[in-house]
């Protein structure tokens, strides 16, 4: 378990408090989202021991690493973070075989914990190891400076915002590896992000922030059903998070039939042995409802339902949620649909679902 407990005024005319309580499992990938400003960065910072907050805890599986009440402050050299920052922080004097060898030999001696080859290997930077970072793309950087900090055999990974400074095709180069690193190595990572891909495609837990403060903490299928936290419902990709699995292929029809709490879905023919595991968002927008059971119709996916709450969403618009067996969906819809239609939580209805998104793609290839 990650437990933190701080609270830290900076001072000046513009000011800003930072007062954050969450605990998250662990091992596993804990989010840390919301809008820039609001104090992730931080927070993380407090945790790797690069800021000494006001007043405050931090333990990790029962370890206490800060505790200001009782005077315990552990260097931060001695509390075995790896840290990945969002412009890498390579040294652009050195290889990129020494950087990584620098993380080897900041590890404690005799620790276990991956080598070099393993790290090379896994992240896909054997042709990189001769260049230095000036020769490197974004993406690139980023992947070194994660192998880094795995070659210093962390107990805990932190990650801020380390895919924030690339563009879209970086972004989704670099995403891929965090996966296999989390999958890999199953070390506890907290994340900072304000990207809800991110989040979709590696979070277990998510804590929300905003101004300083969380407000919520839960995991990411729970929090992204929830319509009254503006922070994620609001957004014009706002949807629900769904634990799916692969039930079969009907390679003739083109179809991938998964399988979730609530029932099945149809999806393009995906690549996945049967028994998958996958994550799909299924966005607000993409889902409209029928109060009658709908024939003759494109969709693949229309599923019964029971509406349970309506909530107004941006002007003239409203927040459907759907109750699908043991899931939950959210529409967003017009005003003008909820009086047409008459709807009115307790009434039953369709679900038509027009497409997903799946949090990912499958992890790239390792370098041979």
């Amino acid at each position: 378990m990650l437990e933190l407990a701080l609270r830290h005024r900076f001072p000046g005319p513009g000011g800003f408090l930072l007062d954050a309580d969450f605990a998250s499992p662990t091992p596993g990938v804990t989010a840390v989202f919301g809008p820039s400003g609001c104090g992730k960065s931080t927070l993380l910072q407090a945790v790797a021991g690069l800021l000494r907050p006001d007043a405050g805890r931090v333990a990790l599986d029962g370890e206490v690493l800060l505790d200001t009440a009782a005077g315990i402050a552990v260097p931060a050299e001695k509390r075995r973070c790896g840290v990945v920052f969002q412009d890498a922080r390579l040294f652009p004097h050195l290889s990129v075989r020494t950087n990584l060898l620098y993380g080897l030999r900041r590890s404690p001696r005799g620790l276990p914990g991956p080598g070099l080859e393993e790290v090379v290997d896994l992240l896909g930077i054997a042709p990189l190891l001769p260049r230095r970072p000036a020769a490197l793309s974004g993406g690139e950087r980023q992947r070194v400076a994660l192998g880094r900090a795995l070659l210093s055999r962390p107990r805990l990974l932190l990650l801020d915002e380390p895919l924030a400074a690339l563009d879209a095709p970086r972004r989704a180069e670099v995403l891929p590896y965090l996966a296999r690193v989390r999958d890999r190595f199953r070390l506890p990572m907290l994340l900072v992000t304000h990207a809800l891909d991110e989040v979709d495609r590696l979070a277990d837990h998510l804590v929300l922030m905003e101004a300083g403060r969380v407000l919520a903490a839960g995991t990411v299928e729970a929090l992204s059903a929830r319509t009254d936290l503006p922070l994620l419902a609001g957004r014009r990709d706002a949807g629900v998070v769904l634990a799916c699995a692969v039930l079969d292929h009907d390679a003739a029809r083109g179809l991938t039939r998964l399988g979730f709490p609530g029932g099945e879905l149809r999806v393009p023919l995906r690549d996945e042995p049967v028994g998958t595991a996958l994550r799909v968002r299924v966005r607000a927008r993409d889902v409209s409802v029928a109060t009658e059971e709908p024939r003759g119709l494109s969709v693949q996916n229309a599923l019964p339902a029971e509406l349970e709450a309506i909530e107004p969403a941006a002007p003239h618009e409203a927040m459907l949620r759907l109750r699908v067996g043991g899931a939950v969906l959210l529409a967003r819809v017009t005003g003008d649909a909820v009086a047409r239609l008459g709807l009115r939580p307790g009434v039953k209805v369709w679900a038509l679902v027009k497409s997903v998104a799946f949090a990912g793609t499958p992890n790239p290839p390792a370098a041979g």
